[in-house]
């Protein structure tokens, strides 16, 4: 253990586990399900688990993704870097031929212009993903790699510490979508465990597809009080598009159109990129660790949290923003210490994630 600058990162081990905020507890969630996914039963050997928080589609936002990967073809897809593919990256890259062929004879049709295709394979060349080369004014591409099936399951996790009225209405309404949709394998509840007989959350008005996971922060442990059924994710999904809102007495029908199971298809793999990419250790990127008053608490688990000393509490990342008016800068005599916070406290937190964020995914 260190012996911090004043007003820099405090590695102490601290339990606020019963006051911090939806922001501290999903953290948490997503360090527990890193260590201990699944639930139920053991993890397998041939498995690898990546966790991302905070993404989802244009209509929808999970708090926590868990990823079940192939660990053989996780590696292959190390291949390809660790940025994500976007749609348009995907359409070249998954359809590269072995052998050298004009690309508009290689791909199909992507449903727009071809121009937008070009700079895609622009971008596949720079990135060392594809090979390319002209034939007179044609261009022509090759596949360095078969692009792999790396992804054997999405699970998505809704994070409701505590779960009054306001907050399960809105709730069983994200999972109804959620379980009409088919967009993940499986949904769940993540509610902080009370200890009771029966966990409050099993009388919500829930779909009864969604499991319910009581957690224990600190440290983080968690015990299944309802198991999910699986969502099927290979058939065409319903989008929820407008719900009656009338009241207990409206009984007019809601407005829904259904997705194609290859809209689907493409949608997962897009949301699966998103998660390599990101990983859940990123909010450190939208806050403010050159701050004076930024620090990493140690927590129970081997898991850093974010803690405003100014605020006395785990802030958000919309709170920690340089709009705050507590923000100061780091005193820049900090900055030009060396180990073990060479480059300044708020340096060192970003190197720290970082590198356990860059564990998590195999190397090129």
């Amino acid at each position: 253990m260190i012996d911090p600058l004043p007003g820099a990162t405090d590695l102490a081990v601290t339990d606020t586990s019963r006051t911090d905020s939806e922001f501290a507890f999903e953290l948490r969630t997503c360090r527990w399900a890193e260590r201990a996914w699944p639930p139920t039963g053991e993890r397998r050997d041939a498995d690898s688990i990546v966790v991302a928080r905070q993404l989802g589609t244009k209509r929808r936002r999970w708090d926590t993704i868990v990823l079940e990967c192939d660990r053989e073809a996780l590696e292959r897809r190390a291949r390809f870097g660790p940025d994500r593919l976007d749609s348009d990256l995907l359409h070249v890259v998954r359809n590269a031929p072995d052998e050298w062929t004009y690309y508009r004879d290689a791909l199909p049709h992507p449903g727009y212009p071809w121009r937008y295709v070009r700079e895609a394979i622009h971008r596949a060349d720079d990135r060392g993903i594809l090979e390319t080369r002209r034939d007179g004014n044609r261009i022509q591409i090759r596949r360095k790699w078969p692009y792999p099936d790396w992804v054997e399951r999405i699970v998505a996790i809704e994070n409701k510490p505590d779960l009054d009225r306001s907050a399960a209405r809105a709730l069983g309404s994200q999972l109804e979508y959620d379980v009409a949709m088919g967009l993940a394998d499986e949904v769940w509840v993540a509610t902080r465990r009370t200890d009771e007989r029966v966990e409050p959350i099993l009388f919500e008005d829930l779909p009864v597809e969604a499991g319910v996971l009581a957690l224990d922060p600190g440290p983080p442990s968690a015990e299944v009080t309802w198991h999910p059924r699986s969502l099927a994710v290979d058939e065409p999904g319903t989008r929820i598009i407008e719900r009656p809102d009338g009241g207990a007495r409206d009984g007019s029908a809601a407005r829904f159109e259904y997705v194609d199971r290859d809209a689907k298809a493409e949608k997962r793999l897009a949301i699966a990129e998103r998660a390599y990419e990101r990983g859940w250790r990123s909010f450190v990127e939208t806050m403010r660790p050159d701050c004076r008053h930024f620090e990493l608490r140690f927590q129970p688990g081997n898991q850093f949290v974010p803690r405003c000393r100014a605020r006395g509490c785990a802030q958000t990342a919309a709170e920690c923003s340089g709009s705050c008016p507590e923000f100061e800068p780091e005193p820049p005599a900090w900055r030009t210490r060396g180990w073990p916070i060479e480059g300044g406290p708020g340096a060192r937190c970003r190197q720290l994630l970082e590198e356990r964020r860059r564990r998590r995914r195999p190397e090129q």
